[in-house]
């Protein structure tokens, strides 16, 4: 059974940095788009950023505005999200997911496309 394993996440003052990590621990990355979503309590499960199975392509929602920015190391099946400038808007359970894809160009924005999640992993930005 395919798994994606979160780690990184915690508690951070108002303009501090995180780095979020997802492994797979049974499938390489290389043939999967991933995506990294959010939910706070009492709101929508929201996209946060995406990236292609080549990690050519990458989306980053606009809240994002230039803070985050998702890397993968393909190689060691390993996918990143950096997080910058943080604020309490962000305080969330951040989840990664993946899903097949045949597109180098291209991924998932919403939630239902992807079949293989993470168990979450919780950002709390407060001082």
């Amino acid at each position: 059974q395919v798994q994606l394993v979160e780690s990184g996440g915690g508690l951070v003052q108002p303009g501090g940095s995180l780095r979020l990590s997802c492994e797979a621990s049974t499938f390489t990355l290389d043939t999967y788009a991933i995506g990294w979503f959010r939910q706070a309590p009492g709101k929508e499960r929201e996209v946060v950023s995406c990236s292609s199975k080549s990690g050519d392509y990458t989306y980053s929602a606009d809240f994002v505005q230039g803070r985050f920015r998702t890397s993968r190391d393909n190689a060691k099946k390993t996918v990143f999200l950096d997080l910058a400038r943080l604020g309490p808007a962000d305080n969330a359970t951040y989840y990664c997911a993946a899903e097949p894809s045949t597109f180098n160009y291209g991924c998932p924005k919403i939630a239902s496309a992807y079949t293989t999640w993470g168990q979450g992993t919780q950002v709390t930005v407060s001082s």
